[in-house]
């Protein structure tokens, strides 16, 4: 559902305030309870409460949080270290491509963009993708940074939450609230998918999934599976597409 911003106080001051109230209803935590299971990792490498928390900042994705410090405690060199972070991290572009063309406004600075890019994650990305078309192209900056910082604000205080409760939270607890988001992400696109080719890609991946790993292995199963059922999602909706502007 489109959310109806309140304009009484100013436009863009009702965008962000009804991003941040969205963010709030349940994604927002969903994201945050996820990012509890950082702080115990942040505090086992001997990290301070104040990087863990700057990790949830600048970092801002938990499962490249989550190699951050895993390769700390098994002494990875940096340099590598980097390198697989980053690599994590380029399922992001394009999320950053699709919702960009969205926010994207003429004479835009560079350093908006870049705060744009830096702010997607998969919830965000979600979220966002399924409640900007509905809402003014002049209202979507505003209202996108609210939800998002809402987000990461949250989340940067149950790391906090997760570094004081380390010991207390067990691992296998942990394990399993970083799940969440993908739990999250899963009934999201879902709830986003507006017709046939939607639903397929759904389904595609859900059927490729299991064989991908199998064929392509752990680190390649996800990427495979993308690449197949999102191009014979897309490929069909275009078909689609040019037999009904054929028609017209």
């Amino acid at each position: 559902m489109p959310s109806s911003v309140d304009e009484t106080k100013g436009p863009y001051w009702g965008a962000t305030l009804d991003g941040i109230k969205d963010a709030l209803r349940l994604p927002a935590w969903v994201v945050a309870a996820a990012l509890i299971g950082v702080g115990p990792l942040a505090q086992a490498v001997g990290h301070p409460i104040g990087a863990a928390m700057a990790s949830t900042v600048f970092v801002w994705a938990g499962p490249a949080q989550v190699l951050f410090y895993g390769g700390l405690g098994s002494g990875m060199a940096y340099p590598a270290l980097a390198f697989v972070i980053g690599l994590s991290s380029m399922r992001f572009l394009p999320m950053t491509m699709t919702i960009m063309q969205m926010l994207r406004r003429p004479n835009q600075s560079i350093l908006t963009q870049f705060a744009i890019a830096h702010f997607v994650t998969v919830t965000v990305w979600a979220e966002c993708l399924r409640r900007l078309p509905d809402m003014r192209q002049e209202l979507r900056i505003s209202y996108f940074f609210g939800f998002a910082i809402t987000c990461l604000v949250l989340s940067t205080f149950t790391t906090a939450f997760g570094y004081v409760l380390a010991g207390a939270v067990p691992s296998h607890f942990a394990a399993g609230l970083l799940f969440l988001t993908p739990v999250f992400f899963t009934c999201s696109i879902c709830a986003g998918a507006r017709d046939f080719p939607d639903w397929l890609a759904i389904g595609m991946g859900a059927v490729l999934e299991p064989l991908a790993l199998h064929v392509a292995g752990p680190e390649f199963d996800l990427l495979v599976t993308g690449l197949v059922g999102g191009t014979v999602a897309f490929m069909l909706k275009m078909n689609r597409l040019g037999k009904s502007g054929a028609v017209r």
